[in-house]
């Protein structure tokens, strides 16, 4: 008979300690998969649960800032389109990626403290949250590109074999929201009113962003401090691949939004990491 303590000995084991070797957590983050994918099932379950028109929030919504920017910037404004795109086509191929944004943003970085009574209660790799949160976003962006490709059935306009690069750049939107929302997930811990300056940014954010207008109509000289920001080259990006044509991507400009993203994702882990160990106690 085989002693128990022998076996105990032989069996593999987790240590579930904060502030282990780098290594570590993330692997753990691997063995959590099962409680990544219970809240995001959650969350997705939770959005739809007890409204009145469901899942059509995912619809209306980008629907109604469609018409509004077609109306504004292309008859009241008169700017150009993207080639020879329909401007509502260009429109709502910048809007994808925005509203996908705005909504990891606003998800993950307040996430922590919707989970609060989970996090002060057992020790996990604090990540899972705000990353599950993120799936909602996704699933509202898979309704809206269902839309966008009735949208361009209707008016007689398909992409071409650069479509095939969309799902680059859909990791790379998600990778844009991500860094900043893990930074105000990690403040919002301690500050709680940093949940008052994400919408701000958001709105903020929407109109500096070539959504209902084309980078086209920037001006070079204007080039460098619009490539600053992160969500330009996403967005040029997802009308290269969905618009075709003439459609084009200035290279410098989807360099440094990449550089951008990257330091923003690298800064969001870093600060989120080296508070995690203080959330328990402050939540």
């Amino acid at each position: 008979m085989t002693d128990i303590s022998e076996h105990k000995s032989q069996s593999p084991r987790l240590v579930l300690e904060a502030g282990r070797a780098e290594a570590q957590y993330w692997r753990d983050l691997w063995h959590y998969r099962e409680l990544f994918a219970i809240l995001a099932w959650r969350d997705v379950s939770v959005r739809y649960k007890q409204t009145v028109i469901g899942v059509l929030w995912a619809v209306i919504r980008p629907f109604l800032t469609m018409i509004v920017f077609t109306v504004i910037f292309g008859r009241v404004a008169q700017l150009p389109s993207e080639g020879d795109a329909p401007y509502p086509v260009m429109v709502f191929a910048g809007m994808l990626p925005w509203f996908l944004f705005s909504s990891i943003l606003s998800e993950s970085s307040n996430s922590l403290v919707m989970n609060s009574a989970l996090v002060g209660k057992v020790y996990f790799p604090r990540l899972v949250i705000p990353s599950a949160a993120a799936v909602v976003s996704l699933v509202d962006f898979a309704i809206s590109f269902a839309m966008m490709i009735l949208l361009m059935i209707a008016l007689w306009f398909l992409p071409d074999w650069r479509v095939l690069f969309l799902p680059f750049f859909i990791l790379l939107a998600v990778a844009a929201a991500l860094g900043p929302a893990l930074l105000f997930c990690a403040m919002n811990v301690k500050y709680r009113d940093f949940r008052y300056i994400i919408p701000f940014i958001v709105q903020f954010g929407l109109y500096v962003s070539p959504v209902g207008f084309s980078s086209a109509n920037i001006p070079d000289a204007w080039r460098f401090i619009y490539g600053l920001n992160p969500m330009v080259g996403v967005i040029d990006g997802f009308r290269w691949c969905l618009l075709g044509g003439e459609a084009t991507l200035h290279t410098p400009s989807f360099v440094l939004s990449l550089g951008v993203i990257a330091v923003f994702l690298w800064y969001g882990i870093h600060v989120f990491r080296r508070t995690e160990r203080t959330f328990a106690d402050l939540i």
